[in-house]
């Protein structure tokens, strides 16, 4: 038999986002002064008591096997942390504790998929929840959520495309790339399709924390015990406690399918990192004050760049209420010539912001929406400033 390789391996697009980041650090280690708005993790240590866990941990020799998917402390640190913040009864043993949120949801789609089982992905989605269904063998169906809904779906435009091989629809909110929350009144409505047609929702609600103003969190599987029961929800340590590298998700469901999620995880990683376990204890059980000074600037950073943005000529966006990304439509900006040529397409734009005004933002035609770009103000507010100046001085030489 020939060498061949794993063909769908082969079919799985690489990140854009950690491919435009790696080329901006590719070209600061050159000496060039770049403002990168493409990162998805804050900019923020990870908090102090956080990292003495850890070390703690090290001291005291926890630094064996734990069972598969997770201790059972720091499975009712979130057991606990679920019924508090999220208002959703999820026992211990109703918890699979996994190397970070990618990891959680790899699990959940590993766990309820079968070959040919379709998904429904919300459009603009976060690039990766395609691959991880096809990974899983499942079928990804898009639906657009309009710019004047808030880049957000409706429960109509989910059952239209539900058909006898959907098995579960996507939900992400707060949203990466646009930022945006659904309201209770609207998962009341997504709910009543899903349990009508008795499909699951993947509930991704890493950004559950970062949410601004007057908005709340709702986790759709708190509206009902008939939604609850055909909810997995997913979450994490990564953004809120800005503990990216440390490599922990989490995922509350049911007793069924935790224990199918464990057995897949069993024989991919084993258990996620030992003494990350006891940081992330830390993190949920310990003080939360550095989780609320990281909002209030972020807030504040989102506060700013959404009114530069909203100044500029041939960008507009709308105000994001969660997560730290702004979504930036730049469809009248591809129509203008730059050095006498047509823009044209948004990697073309963000070619010449990287290239001529050294600022790197992310593309988004892998994220479903082609005439957008996401910028994330998970850096500091002098570099948000340098990039936002660099970007506009780009818009005035643009010509329509």
């Amino acid at each position: 038999m020939a060498l061949t390789l794993s063909k769908k391996a082969q079919s799985v697009k690489p990140s854009s986002t950690l491919a435009i980041t790696a080329k901006a650090k590719e070209m600061m280690a050159h000496g060039i002064d770049i403002v990168g708005f493409g990162a998805g993790e804050p900019d923020f240590n990870t908090p102090e008591n956080v990292c003495e866990a850890a070390i703690a941990a090290i001291k005291s020799g926890f630094t064996k096997y734990t069972p598969a998917s997770g201790t059972n402390e720091l499975k009712q640190a979130i057991s606990n942390k679920f019924k508090e913040f999220n208002k959703l009864t999820y026992n211990p043993n109703q918890i699979v504790i996994s190397n970070g949120g990618k990891h959680s949801l790899t699990n959940i789609f590993d766990a309820i998929l079968n070959p040919g089982d379709e998904v429904i992905i919300p459009a603009p989605y976060w690039l990766s929840y395609p691959e991880m269904v096809k990974l899983s063998d499942g079928v990804p169906v898009y639906i657009e959520g309009l710019k004047e809904n808030g880049y957000k779906v409706t429960a109509e435009q989910i059952q239209n495309v539900i058909t006898d091989k959907t098995k579960a629809f996507i939900l992400n909110s707060p949203s990466n790339p646009t930022g945006m929350i659904y309201t209770r009144e609207e998962l009341l409505a997504i709910a009543d399709v899903v349990v009508k047609n008795d499909i699951y929702v993947v509930a991704d609600e890493m950004y559950e924390y970062l949410i601004y103003g007057n908005e709340e969190h709702v986790s759709i599987a708190s509206l009902s015990e008939e939604i609850y029961n055909r909810t997995i929800t997913c979450s994490g340590l990564s953004k809120s406690y800005s503990m990216t590298g440390w490599r922990i998700g989490y995922t509350g469901s049911s007793v069924e399918i935790a224990k199918l999620m464990d057995s897949v995880q069993s024989h991919a990683t084993s258990n996620p990192n030992s003494i990350a376990q006891k940081a992330a204890l830390e993190a949920l059980a310990g003080p939360q004050d550095t989780v609320e000074a990281m909002k209030k600037e972020f807030n504040e950073r989102r506060i700013y760049m959404f009114e530069r943005i909203s100044k500029m000529s041939y960008l507009s966006c709308l105000e994001p209420k969660g997560a730290f990304y702004i979504f930036i439509d730049c469809t009248d900006a591809l129509v203008t010539n730059y050095k006498g040529e047509l823009v044209g397409t948004t990697d073309r734009l963000t070619e010449i912001l990287l290239e001529d005004k050294q600022v790197a933002v992310v593309p988004c035609e892998d994220f479903g929406f082609p005439n957008h770009i996401r910028l994330s103000y998970a850096i500091s507010m002098e570099q948000i400033k340098k990039g936002l100046d660099r970007i506009e001085s780009l818009t005035k030489e643009l010509e329509a």
